[in-house]
């Protein structure tokens, strides 16, 4: 019993070390680019030692993963949470937009997710780390939208990979300073062309 304890209790430290590396990475990626962040600054942030953050991190690059990671993880919670369940797969499709456009917006996510992110892990771990934790909804939502067209798997993935990009496209210039009402417009009716029969 004590020793299964003793596990926990190094395990909770483990995690709040590991959470709290990346929490200070995340506020000075977002501050400084990845490029200027040293990891001399990241363990001062957080607190702790260099050791600590080579105990759970190979380097600065792996740090940055996980920043991401996390990061895409809130993405595709936020989707999931507001274009849940019960709705028609139009609404779906059309709340999920709104819902990416939501999570698109907290400060510093955009240029970590589609200007630091592409440009450090390339854009193929990119698109790995994106279907990780929420490709496979837009995906599954215009598979729901589409199956009267019967398209096969391959079409869907493709169709969803292009969709993604626009979003990404719009989340870029609403993050510049465009309205994202015109965007949102736009990206609706692409979705309405894309479904109709």
């Amino acid at each position: 019993m004590q020793r299964k304890r003793l596990r926990n209790t190094n395990r909770e430290r483990s995690d709040k070390t590991r959470t709290a590396l990346i929490d200070a990475a995340r506020e000075l990626f977002v501050a400084k680019g990845y490029a200027e962040t040293a990891t001399p600054e990241v363990v001062a942030a957080a607190g702790l030692t260099r050791g600590a953050l080579y105990h759970h991190f190979e380097d600065k690059k792996a740090l940055f993963r996980a920043v991401v990671e996390k990061e895409a993880d809130k993405v595709a919670a936020t989707i999931e949470e507001l274009a849940g369940a019960g709705l028609a797969p139009r609404e779906t499709l059309l709340a999920g937009a709104a819902a990416y456009f939501d999570a698109m917006a907290v400060p510093g996510r955009v240029r970590l997710l589609l200007l630091d992110g592409p440009a450090v892990l390339g854009v193929t771990e990119m698109a790995a780390i994106d279907a990780a934790h929420g490709g496979r909804t837009l995906e599954e939502g215009l598979a729901a939208a589409m199956a009267p067209r019967r398209l096969g798997d391959k079409a869907i993935k493709a169709l969803a990979f292009l969709l993604s990009a626009a979003f990404d496209r719009a989340a870029l210039e609403i993050d510049a300073g465009a309205a994202r009402a015109d965007y949102a417009y736009a990206i609706d009716r692409l979705i309405d062309r894309l479904i109709a029969p």
